[in-house]
């Protein structure tokens, strides 16, 4: 039992901590012998197609598209398709306004990989860019993704994604947190060797690189943008090509998101299981085993089974030992979470956005137990239930 609990703690600790911390190591050993990697010149970039995918966005559409025809490109060389499939308010018809932007719509609607390829099939560009309707873009973001291309190993762009978060914030405010997080993972990660996924917010692909999809696939940017890692092209990480929205409404509308999310990243994992053998590419399953699969799948069931088995080792070994302490610091992170979620429940706002995170963390551990609930017992559509977000600041 002892042993077990051990383990368990190790693990979980190496998921959160220990794997950002050795990414870091790492590259720091890498600069040492090697040096940093050359920076890229801002040179004109490859012919590239901007595809939006939009459903029912009519409330901000004419944002996003002002947005996007506003991005600094040589204009010779930028095409732009929206898509709009079983958009039932005025998107479409929004879109048809302008001539610059070619417009795709199916009354019906297939989800998104389904528009994606449709679309796929008509690019004529060396580069595609996709970006969701309600992410909105810092001009330069094209040019800082392009010029990534001129190197030849490189096979797709990963973008960063930011959510915007008020002064006086309610427990969303993890989700900007986590976000920054996330960032720094991936930064670190294609210092390494490469992006393990990219965010759908913002990410491109050389499009002679794109293989189609399963149509039912849940996490269609993080399948598109791990197969070109998979054919042994680098996906690198772009923080100065940002994608910017609003935290979700609520952390129910954000519940609703990540048990999606986690009920993806388990389809993932069970489609990419070759890729947990390392005998072909070591550093790309150490990163996915590390950065996913324990995330994913492991962890979140680590972190129920070792609250329990503590409290066996306190009743075994007594209080002032050191299972007591170790008890005594789950016990009160999960009492600060509790009260984050009566706050969030009585529309408590504090400035003090820190305190709402031990409730986020275990609000998205939860989803990943949710989520492959979903999976295995449930149904889990490939249409997305769009999450409310809040309006911009």
């Amino acid at each position: 039992m002892i042993l077990s609990f051990w383990l368990m703690i190790v693990l979980i600790a190496y998921t959160f901590i220990g794997y950002g911390l050795l990414l870091y190591v790492l590259n720091k050993i890498n600069y040492f012998f090697w040096g940093k990697k050359n920076s890229i010149s801002k040179n004109d970039g490859p012919s590239v197609t901007v595809i939006v995918t939009a459903f029912n966005e009519a409330y901000i559409i004419e944002e996003k598209i002002i947005n996007t025809l506003a991005l600094i490109y040589p204009k010779q060389s930028v095409q732009y398709i929206f898509i709009t499939d079983g958009s039932s308010d005025e998107t479409a018809s929004i879109v048809a306004k302008y001539p610059s932007i070619k417009g795709m719509h199916l009354d019906e609607r297939n989800g998104k990989i389904a528009a994606v390829q449709r679309a796929m099939k008509e690019i004529e560009t060396e580069v595609v860019v996709f970006t969701d309707a309600n992410a909105m873009l810092n001009k330069e973001a094209l040019m800082n993704i392009c010029r990534h291309y001129l190197d030849p190993k490189v096979g797709a762009v990963a973008g960063e994604k930011r959510v915007l978060i008020d002064d006086h914030s309610d427990a969303t405010a993890g989700e900007g947190f986590y976000w920054k997080y996330e960032s720094t993972l991936k930064q670190w990660e294609a210092d390494l060797y490469t992006v393990v996924g990219a965010a759908g917010e913002l990410y491109s692909i050389r499009t002679s690189l794109y293989q189609p999809i399963e149509q039912d696939t849940i996490l269609d940017d993080f399948m598109i943008s791990i197969n070109i890692a998979l054919q042994g092209y680098s996906v690198v990480y772009e923080p100065e090509a940002f994608a910017t929205e609003t935290s979700s409404a609520n952390t129910q509308e954000e519940l609703k998101r990540k048990i999606r999310i986690a009920a993806g990243g388990i389809q993932s994992t069970i489609r990419l299981w070759r890729l947990l053998v390392p005998f072909k590419n070591p550093i790309l399953t150490f990163q996915f085993i590390s950065h996913r699969i324990l995330r994913w799948v492991v962890a979140p069931t680590l972190m129920v089974l070792a609250f329990f088995l503590n409290m066996a080792l306190v009743e075994q070994k007594g209080i002032y030992s050191v299972y007591g302490l170790l008890f005594l610091v789950q016990l009160s992170f999960y009492v600060v979470a509790i009260i984050g979620f009566v706050l969030e429940k009585q529309h408590v706002k504090l400035q003090l956005k820190a305190f709402f995170i031990p409730y986020y963390f275990c609000l998205i551990n939860y989803a990943m137990i949710a989520g492959a609930y979903r999976y295995f017992f449930t149904k889990q559509s490939v249409l997305w239930e769009k999450a409310k977000r809040k309006r911009p600041i």
